[in-house]
């Protein structure tokens, strides 16, 4: 989430995936050293700085700092097992992570303690990225490249790259489905819900942004909007009122599948179908309702917590001094968004396993 705090007790009712990197052109880089380019007068160019060697190749060895919040939720404890996962992929990785937390003086402790021990890159997912930017700031004056994972600190001189998630992208996502989907149904003025998140966080402005942008698009407009606490109490609670005071919804969006929970909770208990659900982040329950389509949600657009394997990976390419081989230039770029997909029936094998439990 520009910052996905949520840290802020996101996902603790939980009624009842170990992730790759973010995509193809992360998962094929190769060196930094160019192979000659052959004498021509043609004003052929020379290839590219990444083209030679697979980066993948064991390398000397690297020493990663790892720190992030609690896993007290489904997508922080993804955050957590991919980035060991991907660590553990390398023979040249020494992962170092400090103890989980949600208390911002431990986590600025755990942190210190990793520039004490000289490693040679930090991912860090901060609890708060205000208040952990100068300790932050302190390792990148200690040589000590640091890797700002989703929450976003105060200053991009706090990090050498942040790698994080698209939350107007999301909106957008969102949008764009129930915006296509009601016009193939030939539905004119439709009655569209968005269950948001906290309200008072940027990323929740930004989702909600998207959506609306998105819809605008193709004349529509939010309908009934309540805000709820990125948890599945407040989720069955907001969506119980939400269906009490309307008697007909044409589609809803909720930000977040754990909040979801208690959405879908709601929805059942309103004996309510004449819609249908989007969802948001992308959660494996909620993929397998979506491949099981038995239900309202349809589809959900991904807030992916593989960004933690790309962070890994970022890191060791700063640490053996590399570059992407799908980029021209020597150096990893100084951001990576990723793509906020859209998952439904038609492509929910391919992101399966790459949901979250929540």
């Amino acid at each position: 989430m520009s910052d996905h705090d949520a840290g802020l007790n996101r996902r603790h009712f939980l009624l009842g995936a170990v992730g790759v990197g973010a995509g193809a052109m992360l998962t094929a880089c190769t060196g930094n050293k160019a192979k000659p380019a052959a004498a021509s007068t043609s004003g052929a160019v020379a290839a590219p700085a990444g083209a030679g060697t697979s980066n993948d190749a064991p390398g000397t060895t690297v020493n990663i700092g790892f720190s992030s919040p609690a896993a007290d939720h489904g997508w922080t404890g993804a955050i957590a097992k991919d980035a060991t996962s991907e660590a553990a992929r390398y023979s040249d990785v020494k992962l170092q992570a400090v103890q989980a937390t949600n208390d911002v003086a431990a986590q600025i402790a755990g942190i210190q303690t990793l520039i004490t021990k000289k490693v040679d890159v930090i991912v860090m997912l901060p609890y708060d990225g205000k208040q952990l930017t100068q300790v932050a700031l302190t390792a990148m004056q200690a040589g000590i490249p640091v890797v700002n994972l989703d929450r976003v600190f105060d200053t991009p001189r706090a990090s050498r790259i942040w790698v994080g998630g698209d939350n107007y992208g999301m909106g957008v996502s969102a949008g764009q489905y129930i915006g296509t989907t009601l016009k193939k149904k030939g539905v004119s003025s439709p009655v569209i819900g968005e269950i948001a998140g906290i309200d008072s966080l940027p990323l929740t402005q930004q989702r909600s942004q998207g959506f609306k942008d998105a819809l605008a698009e193709f004349g529509f407009k939010v309908g009934p909007r309540q805000a709820a606490q990125f948890t599945a109490q407040s989720g069955q609670s907001v969506a119980a009122s939400m269906l009490a005071a309307t008697n007909h919804f044409d589609a809803i969006w909720n930000h977040d599948d754990d909040q979801g929970i208690g959405v879908l909770a709601a929805i059942t208990q309103a004996h309510r179908s004449e819609f249908f659900m989007v969802g948001g982040a992308g959660s494996a329950n909620a993929m397998r309702l979506i491949k099981a389509d038995t239900g309202v949600l349809k589809a959900t657009v991904l807030y992916p917590p593989t960004m933690a394997a790309s962070a890994i990976r970022m890191a060791r390419l700063i640490a053996h001094n590399k570059g992407m081989s799908d980029l021209a230039q020597q150096e990893v770029p100084a951001s990576i968004t990723l793509y906020s997909a859209t998952v439904d029936k038609t492509n929910v094998d391919k992101y399966l396993a790459q949901g979250f439990e929540s």
